[in-house]
């Protein structure tokens, strides 16, 4: 793509009721120089240029996106914040300028755009970077002034997109063929573990925290650890089936002599996480594959389907028990691991998922009676990944397992609709399980028939 504007592009300044009231760059050196960055910048005082300035975003060509009601739209962004659209070589102020300039054409009662909750910069809500600046920069400033039109924009796209289906009813592809509902949750800031301080019952418990390395609390890593390629092929093609959260466990052997921990085997949950009538069931039925197996519990594995593959104080205090329980009474050490799957979460690279193997120490105890009241540390474990030389039998039968549990769940993924504009999620979750291929080649085609029933499921 050619990088330079056109002869004479043409400049659109109308963004409608929702536009930005973009500053010029005096102003803007203005607002920051009369108090610093102490001084709280108004919602519509946030740009794209302030970001470019302060290293957030980076120019650069086809870095935008706009999703809307089957329509992709994309842009570039420019050295001075303003938007050009790669179709026609319109510039456009702000992203709501171009955001409403973009749904009239395929909405002309469209009023107003809702640009920083529409438009995506490398498939991220710029309204997220906006959030970011904020934590970064006025870490007081209320949140709500950067969330509200997120909302606003998903329950009015919602109404057009019934609108719109209605009038388009008899056409080939509707809205729900073609596109994947973006609805996610707040955004969740990482904090680091040592902002936390002492345990505090109104702190959320999905608070996600940073992982510590062990030489960062000047400790080294008690054990080794190997993990089997299919063991994340199984863990990954679960947490790409459904857009809740999944967990499993990890089966394995630990070898006191060499502090080698081999992680050869994954066993799905497949049960809801609320559903605790059936959950005994299913841990009894894994306890007994896992001896029949001549394997022990090594771990567990869960999904954070939209959000950073990072632990939550709740994650954490899940670890601290399982670690606790595989020691037993005996205080013979035996670790536990745990990994977070990420699949779904912009914030990756390309389309793999991002996959967190963690640790948690116990805090620092001071007296015996105080141990509770600290959050253990989580801490990254590093991981040597062992290639299968094939697919086995009894992971490809979990496979299809799975694809029949999830066969008619409201919250399946629909492999159809679209990861990005020019990737579906059957591209994506094929390109992150290639991540984990086996040594022999025939995998992909023994796949195939696996891919080809999530197609039907639709």
């Amino acid at each position: 793509m050619d990088s330079e504007p056109p002869s004479s592009p043409q400049v659109v300044e109308d963004g409608g009721e929702e536009d930005e009231e973009e500053m010029s760059g005096g102003e803007e050196a203005d607002l920051r120089s009369s108090s610093g960055r102490g001084s709280l910048l108004t919602r519509r005082g946030i740009t794209l240029r302030v970001l470019l300035k302060d290293g957030l975003v980076e120019p650069g060509d086809g870095v935008l996106a706009i999703h809307y009601l089957g329509k992709n739209f994309v842009g570039d962004l420019l050295n001075d914040g303003k938007i050009r659209w790669v179709e026609t070589g319109q510039i456009f102020n702000s992203p709501s300028a171009w955001a409403t300039h973009c749904k009239r054409l395929v909405n002309p009662a469209k009023k107003s755009g809702c640009g920083w909750a529409s438009v995506r910069y490398r498939g991220q809500k710029l309204v997220q970077y906006k959030t970011t600046w904020l934590h970064k920069y006025q870490p007081s400033a209320d949140m709500s002034l950067v969330s509200e039109e997120d909302d606003d924009e998903d329950e009015e796209e919602g109404k057009t997109a019934v609108q719109a289906d209605e009038k388009n009813k008899n056409t080939k592809l509707g809205l729900h063929d073609v596109m994947v509902s973006r609805r996610t949750d707040r955004e969740r800031i990482p904090v680091r573990y040592c902002t936390l301080g002492t345990r505090d019952a109104a702190r959320d418990p999905h608070t996600l925290v940073e992982l510590s390395a062990f030489s960062a609390i000047n400790r080294f890593q008690p054990f080794n650890v190997a993990v089997s390629s299919n063991v994340l092929l199984l863990m990954d093609f679960h947490c790409h089936l459904t857009t809740s959260e999944v967990v499993g466990y990890l089966g394995g052997r630990w070898d006191t002599n060499t502090q080698l921990l081999t992680v050869l085997r994954a066993f799905p949950c497949r049960t809801r996480l609320a559903d605790r009538d059936s959950a005994s069931a299913v841990e009894e039925e894994i306890c007994q594959n896992l001896f029949m197996r001549g394997l022990s519990l090594v771990g567990w594995y869960h999904s954070h389907p939209r959000g950073p593959a990072l632990p939550s104080l709740q994650d954490i205090d899940s670890q601290m028990d399982h670690q606790l329980r595989l020691q037993g009474s005996n205080n013979g050490f035996q670790p536990c691991l745990g990994i977070i799957c990420g699949p779904y979460y912009h914030g990756n690279q390309g389309v793999a998922s991002t996959i967190t193997p963690f640790w948690v120490v116990p805090p620092p105890e001071v007296r015996t009676q105080q141990r509770s009241n600290d959050y253990g540390i989580p801490v990254a474990v590093e991981v040597t990944y062992v290639q299968d030389n094939f697919l086995t039998s009894d992971v490809l039968n979990e496979m299809m397992l799975l694809v029949d549990y999830y066969r008619a769940a409201p919250d399946l993924v629909h492999f159809s609709q679209y990861w990005c504009p020019d990737t579906t999620m059957m591209d994506k979750i094929k390109g992150s399980l290639s991540c984990h291929a086996p040594k022999d080649q025939a995998y992909s085609q023994i796949l195939e028939h696996v891919y080809s029933q999530l197609i039907n499921l639709q």
